[in-house]
């Protein structure tokens, strides 16, 4: 038996912070409390001023992602193990099916590519098309595979995007299944016309990325798929917001007692379009994705968001392009591949621009890199919280422990760092996963295959009516 005792810290979860000793044996918590003793042969982290966290998990990275006629450059290895570095010990990944692909071929493709994960994983399925094998499909992801959430990509017109037909269609068998549908909110078609009009002006460069994907193009896409899941009373998880107009078609909808989930992305909560004018090419495309980073005003929305509880949610969106493959739209930034990269700095860079700003308590921290994410996806509370018979996912945090980004340091195989020079204050000390030390002030010991595959159950019967306790975040009864 394999114990680890952390000693001194405070046990920081989404409900409350307390002084406490954390002791895991076998990959769970077996003990949380004062003056814990260790048990022989244990090892023994001093958390003496640091906090302990429950391990973030990010709800959107694209590892290994065939996309845009290319492939990321981090593997469920690579990714995942950046992840530990910064403190991430799950991630939910998304299969994404070509059009008139079986989504049972799609699902074991992923699956067979995920078992090099250095940390636990999950899926997300994304629909890409619709027929009755995909209806059926869908109900064998949910009830044997433990896929809950399904994503709707309103965007990429003549690819991956779906029409309003395929989301009616995918809300209400997600409805019957006990599944959150997610979109993907940009309207594709005004997408495909403005990269036409910008194009035609003579502008080829990154700058045109944002002037084709402005945020009212966000803004309606969102309304229209919260309007959908209204009639259709299904909850519903809106991915990267990351402009004023989809804060706010969020916030009114929860106005009236919608269940409508916000998530933010740490880049666009501290990065600003000023970079798609950057003079050198490969530093402005490097920062090609979609939606693309808004004026600064955008961002305060978006913290206002998070901290009034309209949006729940951060992740990264990670999925890393090299220059040389962001180098394939040199003459038409429509050919860029989008993704940025991100899942090893996320919580370095909340914590330094949320928890030391004053913007976020660290409690409050806790909920939207890791308690939200784990309730909202069902999986809670064997993973999002510090507590007895949780999953031994852990973070040490040291608040006054600082480092500067680059992609020079960065795990990631990304060749650049949106977050390039920042110097942030609040760094992992000591990352657990599955109750093994895998990063020791600054040692990465990530192994391959190491992670599990999270099965999330179906929510149960009251999903889609049962609004008050979806407003508190708590978990509603799962079928097993």
């Amino acid at each position: 038996m394999s114990h680890i005792l952390i000693q001194g810290g405070t046990v920081v979860n989404a409900d409350r912070a307390f002084r406490a000793d954390v002791l895991t044996q076998d990959g769970q918590i077996i003990a949380v409390g004062e003056n814990l003793q260790a048990p022989s042969g244990a090892t023994v982290v001093d958390a003496g001023g640091q906090y302990v966290m429950p391990g973030g998990i990010d709800p959107h990275t694209h590892m290994q992602l065939p996309f845009m006629g290319t492939v990321t450059m981090d593997d469920f290895f690579t990714g995942t193990a950046a992840g530990l570095a910064g403190g991430t010990t799950s991630i939910i990944d998304f299969v994404i099916p070509n059009p008139q692909q079986s989504l049972i071929e799609a699902y074991q493709i992923w699956r067979e590519w995920a078992k090099k994960s250095a940390s636990d994983y999950s899926f997300h399925m994304a629909i890409t098309w619709w027929d009755e094998s995909v209806r059926r499909d869908m109900g064998t992801l949910v009830q044997q595979e433990g896929i809950n959430s399904f994503k709707h990509f309103m965007a990429y017109k003549n690819a991956i995007m779906c029409d309003d037909e395929t989301l009616v269609n995918s809300f209400k068998r997600a409805v019957e299944l006990g599944a959150m549908p997610t979109v993907h909110a940009e309207n594709g078609e005004l997408v495909f016309l403005l990269q036409k009009e910008v194009a035609a002006m003579g502008i080829s460069g990154p700058e045109g990325h944002p002037l084709s994907r402005p945020p009212t193009v966000e803004g309606e896409a969102a309304n229209r798929a919260i309007a959908i899941a209204e009639v259709l009373n299904v909850p519903i998880y809106v991915v990267h917001v990351s402009c004023i107009e989809a804060a706010e078609a969020i916030a009114r909808a929860r106005a009236r007692g919608q269940r409508v989930y916000g998530e933010v992305l740490a880049g666009h909560l501290v990065v600003d379009d000023s970079v798609y004018r950057h003079p050198d090419f490969a530093t402005a495309a490097a920062h090609v994705m979609s939606p693309p980073f808004r004026p600064k005003g955008h961002q305060e929305a978006l913290w206002r968001g998070l901290q009034s509880g309209n949006l729940h949610t951060t992740a990264t969106d990670h999925c890393t392009f090299c220059a040389a493959q962001k180098a394939a739209g040199k003459d038409d930034f429509s050919k860029i591949p989008n993704g940025c990269g991100g899942v090893e700095e996320r919580l370095a860079v909340i914590w330094d621009a949320g928890v030391n700003t004053g913007r976020l308590t660290p409690s409050e921290f806790v909920a939207i890199t890791s308690a939200n994410t784990a309730k909202l996806f069902n999986i809670y509370p064997q993973k999002g919280c510090v507590a007895v018979g949780a999953d031994a996912d852990l973070v040490v945090w040291d608040p006054a422990g600082t480092k500067t980004l680059s992609a020079k340091t960065q795990h990631s195989k990304g060749d650049f760092n949106i977050f390039e020079g920042r110097t942030v204050r609040g760094i992992p000390s000591h990352t657990v996963s599955q109750g093994e030390l895998v990063f020791i002030q600054g040692d990465l010991r990530a192994k391959t295959g190491a992670g599990r595959y999270i099965k999330r159950p179906a929510f149960g019967p009251n999903f889609a009516a049962n609004r008050l306790r979806a407003e508190t975040l708590e978990p509603v009864a799962v079928i097993r």
